[in-house]
């Protein structure tokens, strides 16, 4: 006998969970389905664990949207739950007098887009809060934090299985197929290839959310879903940095991403990175190959730093829409009704800030879902 569910959920990400979590409150039924044998294990574990302000995005975007509300509901969260955290603000620098137009311009977008909390530090300001950084000139977003993303991905899991979500790991899904009012789902896993019967889908698969788009019959290069796998690896620094820094510290923009930044551990301890390479398998090998340029790219502004300080890591890789050259992409979030898929909901291109955005993503599809179940 077919096995049929109300809501099948593909990947136990941090959206994915944070999804379930809300979903299974109100519908019984709920399916996760995650290839590894556990959660979170992709890219919303390989990352900076950054609660992002939503300063860089165009206001009328969903990126900008849903990290400003999910910022809100992720501290609402953390401060109820008790999910280790820290607002520790972030200085965004000019390292150079040539960036300081680019400071300017990001204090510009901030404004539009509703970020009331900037504030402009000189160098001697700037000298004061972090006297271990070298620049021109600074941005302090009083409402970046870090979180600890494991803590977090725990809490969304242990409450969808509370509300009675089911997970089923190490099972990889392989098509979809539309079936009628329903869709037959094909999955692979230790006991080979089977299929089950949703009456909806939510595509949360990250790096792999494109192909299976593609495998339910979404023509991903006319919609626009084509992924581009982008490689970041970062470096820890010596022991002898802890607590030296006390906000993480950002430089000017790069076109792809925020380029090799310091990021801190809720026990003080410091990282740098990531920085950005387009690559076209999933590989999250590391060496010290990139150690060299980490260091320049750092000591511009960290003077003190020590090429022997730095150590490889991790790296992660982000599911980006945007390819290389390619000016800004938003999320894809995407009932596709009109498409003639009624109940598949797309995410694609779910990579920075989504982390910070999980909860206000998982607030928009439990919307969708429910109109659709209704």
């Amino acid at each position: 006998m077919t096995i049929e569910v109300e809501v099948a959920i593909i990947g136990a990400g941090v959206v994915g969970l944070a999804i379930a979590a809300e979903v299974a409150q109100w519908c019984k039924g709920v399916f996760v389905f995650e290839r590894n044998r556990t959660f979170g294990l992709e890219t919303s574990s390989r990352n900076s664990e950054v609660i992002h302000a939503g300063i860089y995005y165009p206001e009328d975007s969903l990126k900008a949207r849903f990290c400003i509300e999910g910022r809100h509901l992720l501290y609402e969260l953390c401060k109820r739950y008790g999910i280790p955290h820290r607002k520790s603000g972030k200085i965004i620098l000019a390292v150079r007098e040539d960036e300081l137009s680019q400071l300017e311009g990001i204090y510009q977008q901030a404004q539009k887009t509703g970020i009331r909390d900037l504030v402009d530090l000189s160098g001697a300001a700037l000298k004061r809060l972090e006297p271990e950084i070298e620049g021109k000139a600074g941005l302090l977003s009083r409402s970046t934090g870090i979180i600890d993303s494991h803590s977090l991905l725990q809490f969304f899991y242990n409450k969808a299985r509370a509300s009675g979500a089911q997970f089923v790991f190490g099972t990889d899904v392989i098509g979809i197929e539309r079936v009628g009012t329903n869709y037959r789902v094909r999955i692979r896993d230790q006991d080979g290839i089977s299929a089950f019967i949703a009456h909806a889908i939510v595509n949360s698969a990250g790096l792999n959310s494109d192909k299976l788009a593609e495998s339910a019959g979404i023509a991903i290069d006319k919609a626009g879903y084509k992924l581009h796998y982008c490689k970041g690896e970062y470096f820890s620094l010596d022991s002898r940095w802890r607590h030296r820094i006390s906000r993480l510290i950002y430089p000017t923009p790069e076109q792809a991403g925020l380029g090799v930044h310091v990021t801190l551990g809720l026990d003080g301890r410091m990282r740098l990175g990531p920085n950005l390479c387009y690559v076209h398998k999933i590989d999250y090998g590391i060496d010290d190959s990139g150690k060299e340029a980490f260091y320049r790219l750092t000591k511009r502004f960290l003077p003190d730093l020590e090429l022997y300080d730095l150590e490889p890591e991790f790296a992660g890789i982000r599911p980006k829409l945007q390819a290389p050259g390619e000016d800004f992409r938003d999320f894809v979030i995407t009932h596709e009704e009109k498409a003639g898929f009624p109940g598949l909901i797309n995410l694609i291109g779910i990579e920075s800030p989504g982390l910070t955005a999980s909860p206000a993503i998982a607030r928009y599809v439990g919307e969708m879902l429910n109109d659709f179940l209704a």
